[in-house]
């Protein structure tokens, strides 16, 4: 049987990639900060989505092992083990070096009980005006059913003291999300102080209660199973039912129970009771729970010297400015690189779309959209104007659910025609086609894509667009719209390749075309950067592949199933992570193909899901200098010697570390000066061209 890394294992691997990077003593202090809000952001969706699904796998009693041989009971002991590692590593990092460091920097955590007097009344008179009239204490009455307990919210647990009768009982008080954690205080000198939320709610837990003392008091948090499938089969209307689901998971069973380690040994049992939590589900904090929460500091104002220089996206040098993006496009084909260079290009298009008066119609998917989303108000206002607009919307973007049902209301007042995605499949493609009139005639501009329409983590993630207004790629839109809005099949196209129906049998040709190569004694070779690699036909693909002398190298951000350096299986396999600023994001794959290669940007990674369970595209890239510039790109990430790392046979990754004399080399750094250097070099240009003025006639 060939060998298949735990796909939980392998995640969690990657999440101590990136908590490496808050431990590092060379990173600026508000840089560390965020790769630790990082880190225990990726948790709390890990417990919602993977440890919510295999404690149902647990209690329906399956036994059956997954392809790395864990059953489901095995797994979720080798997850806990490993985790409660890493968050005793993420407190000791907290408590020993970057609350010190911050403390020292005047960005200060308080003890409530440490405030000045004049302190405590400011803390004391923003508690009774912002925060107490906010909050709803919860009793809990043994005789009455167990209150209703949020997720992911701070919860403060009171015991209560009746002086008159000494009776004892205990209340909760739940703290929304909106109230947010820091609380500030001012303090002498300058700098930023502040006591958590939780802290000065338990200092005045007794405004609550008139008559009664508190007696003790503590924090806590769960976290609860956010893997609640929607039953679109029973479903008359897809966006109730979503917003069924939206209050489900809210109070869904219990899969992870946050708890302070200092908590009276009375107060820990009946939080553990009311959370309904058996031992294996508590983990104890040595401080304060949800760690998450600090993302928030790591952007605080007047402290950019404890924070990496700025790398502002660039313009790209095809774009000129003030031009018409459809003329732009019409010219020649444009391939950005994002963050490096600007997203505003895409952004401009689908703005000039909804203002033009040629433009017909906008047809787009989305999947994850920004909160002030400017693509969002395109559409509104092309929609407005008369236009055509068509959006097919997900709403089963996990964790976006809600988000992506407000967005499909305002739209659809303003006019557009909505689609909920596909029955019993998730729309992932990142496609936008615009159809315009010129000439008497209808051309076709289309945008395609790695990442979300998605202006914020635009400047966050690194990710590819293509635009064209090329008549293979505009009548493939066309097809594949028509498809997905008109339930109909999605055939083989001229240029894209679609999943489910053909993007996993090209895939498993153009890896087995490189083996016959590789056996023919011809060079072969496979580039590939993804995401995530767990599905096992690739994977056992790959394998042969290897082992017919295919020389493979993969560039996985997570979750990595195949087992690299087996020398049965993989010697010829090699795999790295890149960790930096810019979460990488980008799909992209080159099949060497006898010398004349092939590269595809995607919007899938490889894995199951994407490749058999959702709507993605695979975008083969023609035009000679872009595909050598794609594959160029695919090359420098195998030559990162300062953030990249390698992953070994047992699972775990290795840092790479710059052998003596050569020169050290950031990927992310090199495409940013390229995109600098290039965007200085066009201006300049620009800068020496002379235009003259012609009069108006």
């Amino acid at each position: 049987m060939a060998p298949y890394l735990n796909r939980e294992l392998s995640w969690l691997e990657f999440n101590q990639r990136v908590l490496n990077e808050a431990l590092r003593e060379d990173l600026p202090l508000l840089e560390r900060l965020k790769f630790l809000a990082i880190s225990a952001s990726n948790l709390d969706e890990f417990f919602q989505v993977r440890v919510g699904g295999l404690m149902l796998l647990r209690r329906s009693g399956r036994k059956t092992a997954d392809a790395s041989g864990l059953t489901p009971a095995r797994c979720l002991a080798a997850i806990r083990q490993r985790i409660l590692q890493m968050s005793a590593d993420q407190y000791t990092l907290l408590a020993t070096t970057l609350l010190p460091a911050l403390h020292a920097a005047g960005i200060r955590l308080l003890p409530v009980r440490e405030l000045l007097l004049n302190q405590l009344a400011k803390a004391a008179a923003t508690f009774e005006d912002s925060i107490f009239p906010l909050l709803t204490p919860l009793a809990v009455d043994p005789d009455r059913p167990l209150p209703a307990i949020p997720g992911l919210h701070i919860i403060v647990a009171c015991r209560l003291l009746d002086p008159q009768t000494h009776h004892s009982r205990h209340a909760l008080i739940p703290i929304p999300d909106t109230l947010g954690r820091r609380v500030p205080v001012a303090i002498e000198g300058g700098g930023h102080a502040f006591v958590l939320i939780e802290d000065l709610v338990a200092t005045h837990a007794a405004r609550f209660f008139p008559g009664e003392s508190v007696a003790a008091t503590t924090a806590f948090r769960v976290t609860r199973n956010g893997d609640i499938a929607v039953h679109e089969d029973d479903s008359i209307d897809l966006a109730d039912e979503m917003e069924d689901v939206l209050t489900a998971r809210r109070f869904a069973d219990t899969v992870r129970l946050e708890l302070r380690g200092d908590a009276p040994p009375e107060l820990a049992r009946l939080i553990q009771s009311v959370t309904a939590v058996s031992p294996q589900e508590v983990y104890r904090c040595d401080g304060p729970p949800g760690l998450a929460a600090f993302m928030e500091l790591a952007f605080l104002a007047g402290f950019d010297h404890l924070r990496d220089a700025d790398w502002p996206p660039q313009t790209p040098p095809s774009i000129v400015p003030g031009a018409s993006m459809f003329d732009t496009i019409a010219a020649a084909d444009l391939l950005l690189h994002h963050p490096y260079e600007s997203f505003e290009p895409v952004l401009r298009l689908i703005e000039e779309a909804a203002a033009d008066p040629d433009v017909i119609a906008i047809k787009q998917v989305l999947y994850r959209t920004a909160r002030q989303s400017r693509v969002i108000q395109a559409l509104i206002t092309a929609a407005e104007h008369g236009k055509h607009v068509t959006v097919i919307i997900e709403l089963k973007a996990r964790f976006d659910e809600a988000r992506n049902l407000h967005r499909a209301d305002e739209l659809q007042r303003a006019g557009a025609q909505i689609v909920y995605g596909v029955k019993n499949l998730k729309t992932h493609a990142k496609i936008c086609l615009i159809l315009r009139r010129e000439s008497g005639h209808l051309r076709r501009y289309v945008h395609l894509g790695t990442g979300n329409y998605n202006e914020s983590t635009a400047k966050l993630y690194t990710d590819f667009s293509y635009l064209t207004c090329k008549p293979e790629f505009g009548n493939d839109a066309t097809l594949f719209f028509n498809a997905v809005t008109g339930r109909s099949k999605l055939l083989r196209f001229q240029r894209l390749v679609p999943a489910p129906t053909a993007m996993k049998s090209v895939l498993l040709d153009r890896i087995a075309s490189e083996a016959e190569r590789a056996k023919q004694g011809l060079p072969a070779r496979i580039i590939a950067k993804v995401n995530s690699l767990q599905d096992p036909d690739i994977i056992h693909a790959l394998y042969k592949a290897s082992q017919a002398g295919v020389q493979i190298r993969l560039n996985v951000r997570g979750i990595c199933c195949l087992k690299p350096g087996d020398p049965k299986h993989s010697k010829n396999i090699e795999v790295v992570s890149i960790i930096d600023r810019f979460l990488e994001h980008a799909r992209l794959f080159h099949f060497h193909q006898g010398g004349d290669s092939e590269v595809y940007l995607a919007s899938a990674d490889w894995m199951t899901r994407n490749l058999d369970s959702r709507v993605e595209l695979m975008i083969p890239i023609e035009e000679p200098a872009l595909k050598r510039r794609l594959v160029r790109v695919l090359e420098a990430y195998f030559q990162d010697n300062t953030q990249a790392y390698r992953l070994l046979p047992d699972g775990s990754s290795q840092r790479l570390t710059r052998t003596k004399g050569l020169k050290a080399f950031r990927v992310q750094d090199h495409f940013y000066q390229q995109a600098r250097k290039a965007a200085k070099a066009r201006e300049h240009e620009r800068s020496m061209t002379f235009e003259p003025h012609v009069p108006a006639e």
